[in-house]
């Protein structure tokens, strides 16, 4: 972890809760807030994305049974090809 980066989050975390306190209340009662429709779909496939399962259970139950059974066979293209797919972006 990179205590200097968290410091300076914190620093200008500090400096706008300062910031904040200093307003007027009053001043701010006509202030607005919306969120866009986007953000609203956003927020929905958000929400479906993180009730969704981590581990697709039908698809490992699957490839298991035919491991099991000698039939789950890779092609060496294939892997070959999600092996570089997955590489190339630490190295570039």
């Amino acid at each position: 972890m990179r205590i200097e980066a968290y410091n300076a989050v914190s620093q200008v975390y500090q400096s706008n809760t300062k910031m904040a306190n200093t307003t007027n209340p009053v001043a701010n009662s006509n202030d607005k807030f919306e969120i866009s429709q986007t953000a609203k779909y956003y927020q929905v496939a958000k929400q479906a994305v993180s009730a969704a399962p981590d581990i697709r259970e039908d698809k490992v139950a699957d490839i298991k049974a035919k491991m099991s059974s000698g039939t789950y066979t890779v092609k060496s293209e294939d892997f070959a090809d999600k092996v570089i797919n997955n590489a190339l972006p630490i190295i570039f």
